[in-house]
């Protein structure tokens, strides 16, 4: 009786806060078939949003990547000072609200700023443009890759690299040949999240973005502005599009995550 009390209440609770909102943004998008969908994305400002959301998605998931692995194996294989307070410091984007995020680059990278007024005297632009958002977009999912890595790496343990030490494989072989095999579901599985989590976010890109229509607006920016517009199936379209790819991304992490 409780565990079928238990699993009625879980299966409510997922309808009423995922299913019905989630069916409801689906079902307003296609009321009028497929062709206003269709023709909502076509548009330059949403293909535009499209390209950005990709651009900034691509950049932050290869920068998250190779800090992810590299911070994984110095956690795992290696003893340094300092080492709990690295690990603790990896968690701080689950903790820290995303406009704080968007805030505090502006306040490290913007014009006024020394680092940001040293760097547009030099040509680049942080603030207000993608670089900011990039920055913005890998620090909001940097634990994702490191988390997924490191028990993996820790599982495996020592004896294989060590063994190919031993037969005359430099560090750079080994971790190519030995670790990279031996973590490649795991850093999948980190790669899918960290993807998920740059398309979807929104608080911080808005934060330093300026969202500026045709330039540093994200696809999540698109939808707010077109509601706010009373563009309802362009936003409707857009929404849809990021419902689909979070499904998506959902489906590969499930294949990616290993049975055991």
């Amino acid at each position: 009786m409780a565990k079928h009390l238990l699993r009625t209440i879980s299966l409510l609770y997922l309808l009423f806060l995922l299913a019905i909102p989630v069916g409801l943004v689906a079902w307003r998008t296609f009321g009028d078939g497929v062709g206003p969908f269709i023709e909502a994305l076509s548009s330059q400002p949403a293909l535009h949003a499209l390209r950005v959301t990709l651009v900034v998605a691509v950049w932050a998931v290869v920068l998250n990547t190779v800090f992810g692995v590299g911070a994984a194996v110095l956690l795992v294989r290696h003893t340094f000072p300092g080492k709990r307070l690295f690990n603790a410091l990896i968690d701080l984007p689950l903790a820290v609200s995303p406009v704080v995020v968007g805030l505090a680059l502006i306040l490290v990278y913007g014009s006024f700023a020394p680092v940001g007024g040293w760097l547009e005297n030099l040509g680049v632009q942080v603030i207000f443009s993608t670089p900011g958002m990039v920055l913005a977009t890998v620090f909001v999912s940097l634990p994702l890759v490191v988390r997924a890595v490191a028990p993996v790496l820790q599982e495996l343990g020592e004896d294989q690299e060590l063994a190919a030490y031993t037969l005359g494989a430099g560090r750079w072989r080994t971790f190519l040949r030995i670790t990279v095999p031996g973590i490649r579901w795991a850093l999948g599985y980190g790669i899918v999240l960290c993807l998920a989590r740059a398309l979807g976010e929104y608080g911080a890109v808005a934060v330093v973005s300026g969202r500026l229509v045709g330039q540093t607006q994200t696809l999540t920016l698109y939808v707010e502005e077109r509601f706010q517009n009373f563009d309802q199936p362009a936003a409707f379209a857009a929404a849809t599009l990021l419902a689909f790819l979070a499904i998506v991304t959902l489906l590969l992490t499930k294949l990616l995550r290993p049975k055991d």
